[in-house]
């Protein structure tokens, strides 16, 4: 029994298998749903001023408001991608679609900081239901080769374009309505998913699933949770037995759920995947750029606004180059692929992003647009081609039936390469940032302390400390723009290592 015994080949596939125009209509709703899913994981920074103006939340509050949506996506797009295998995709799909609506009008009009974690929580257990299925269904419903790498650009495209849209919505939003709003957004484009979806997809899963095992997916949720948390935590409070203590907890869940999948016959993930280099080696080489990337994303959105002087529009308007050079690879994708090779396509990706990552640290330190500008064209043309291709290479690795897994596994990579990009490198800027301030014995403990924290603080501190504080103030600038051009080097120079770890790990077989 094979999986196109399950359903019936949707109307307006062509003969040869080839995908017809159902198929690309349904690939826009999919598409759609992983774009405001990156959306969503970008836009609420922009909304934290307003929301804790009118909240009120306590400092550990406010770390749950942000931490709680990636703990629980992250936690549970293992056990979602291979539900999604055991239920049925579009089923997971469509209840992932309606919770994510729900949960967004819970978070958008909540009254207090409690309901508004909870609300984030219930976010996150949606949106893991979304991740892993929508890119499963993709890899069912175009079963040409290029066809599917030529679909797998534009969920990509979707994916990437999407974290960069965050500033620019949040942004547009956040000028003319209330913080809640930019949750309400999603209910009428899930909505208009939904529709799409229940029209347009048909279902698929693996015709001999097995029984799914309880034991195994709290064992995943417990090791990646912890190991997210240890990382978070030990960005912002440093080294400490909390923090040890939780990643040792993460690495013995991790272990013991690698050893429980060697033992059953129905395994939660295929650990036995990890023995394919074309599989290892993408999901490594995935995770060193999503780690490279995410660091960029979060402090040039900082840049443009705190050393550029941008409004949250203006400094997302300018971040457009990115989104749009992403979106253009659609274009190339396939035929890159079919000429180079997955994974030669996939380090020639990684290493011009690297370039453009190297234009962005010189670029920073001119006064003009343009230098950034380049570097964010050829950092999104590199960028959008390395998520293709890892993703191409992932879901080409494992048969129709274990996509979901496969998916799951891949998803896994991003959401911890984000984590770990954001806190490491974020904690390695913050370092710099400190040792390259100025004496600031004159200034008051107050002032001292706020622009020792961060600069945004310094910007509030010293915004009425006339003269002194003006220079103070352009210097925590300088101290600011050098800790980012040090990351940004760094950042470039892991994307070229995942750029060799793929030219040396992962085959470059080419479509004829």
């Amino acid at each position: 029994m094979s999986n196109t015994d399950l359903a019936p080949e949707p109307s307006g596939a062509t003969a040869g298998g080839r995908a017809g125009v159902r198929q690309w209509a349904a690939l826009g709703a999919l598409t759609l749903a992983v774009t405001l899913l990156a959306v969503d994981g970008t836009v609420l920074a922009l909304a934290v001023p307003a929301l804790v103006a009118e909240l009120q939340p306590t400092a550990t509050q406010l770390l749950w408001i942000g931490d709680a949506y990636s703990f629980a996506l992250a936690g549970l797009l293992i056990s979602m991608g291979t539900l999604a295998d055991r239920i049925g995709r579009r089923r997971l799909l469509l209840i992932g679609v309606a919770g994510f609506g729900a949960a967004s009008l819970l978070a958008a009009f909540a009254p207090s900081a409690g309901w508004l974690i909870a609300a984030r929580v219930l976010l996150g257990v949606a949106g893991a239901t979304l991740m892993p299925s929508t890119l499963s269904i993709v890899r069912n419903i175009f079963t040409d080769a290029r066809q599917r790498t030529r679909a797998i650009a534009v969920w990509s495209a979707g994916a990437s374009g999407g974290a960069a849209l965050g500033p620019l919505v949040g942004g547009a939003l956040l000028e003319h309505y209330w913080w809640g709003s930019v949750f309400v957004i999603n209910v009428p484009i899930m909505l208009l998913v939904l529709i799409g979806v229940a029209a347009l997809v048909p279902e698929s899963r693996d015709p001999r699933p097995g029984r799914f095992d309880l034991l195994s997916a709290l064992l995943s949720v417990a090791a990646i949770v912890a190991l997210v948390w240890a990382v978070k935590h030990t960005a912002k409070a440093g080294v400490d037995p909390v923090g040890v203590g939780a990643a040792v907890a993460g690495l013995v869940g991790g272990v013991l759920f690698v050893r429980r999948q060697r033992r059953l016959s129905a395994p939660l993930v295929d650990v036995s995947l990890f023995a394919r280099p074309v599989f290892t080696g993408t999901v490594v080489a995935s995770l060193i750029a999503i780690f490279a990337f995410s660091g960029l994303l979060f402090f040039f959105s900082q840049y443009l606004q705190l050393v550029r002087g941008y409004s949250p529009l203006e400094a997302g308007l300018r971040e457009l180059p990115l989104t749009l050079a992403s979106i253009a690879v659609v274009a190339i994708a396939a035929a890159v692929l079919a000429r180079l090779g997955v994974g030669r396509a996939l380090a020639v990706a990684l290493l011009t992003a690297g370039a453009g990552m190297a234009v962005l640290t010189v670029g920073e330190g001119y006064a003009g647009y343009a230098p950034l500008a380049l570097g964010l064209v050829v950092i999104g043309l590199g960028v959008g081609l390395a998520f293709t291709a890892a993703t191409d290479a992932v879901l080409g690795a494992v048969p129709k039936d274990r996509a979901g897994s496969a998916s799951a596994i891949s998803e896994m990579a991003y959401e911890l390469g984000v984590a770990l990009g954001i806190a490491l490198l974020g904690t390695l800027h913050t370092v710099l940032y400190r040792s390259a301030l100025p004496d600031l014995s004159t200034l008051p403990g107050p002032s001292r302390d706020a622009v020792h924290e961060s600069l945004a603080t310094a910007g509030r501190a010293l915004a009425g400390d006339g003269q002194q504080g003006a220079q103070i103030l352009a210097a925590a600038r300088e101290a600011f723009v050098h800790a980012m051009q040090t990351t940004s080097l760094i950042a470039a120079v892991l994307l070229v290592a995942a750029g060799v770890i793929a030219w040396k790990l992962v085959p470059s077989p080419r479509q004829p």
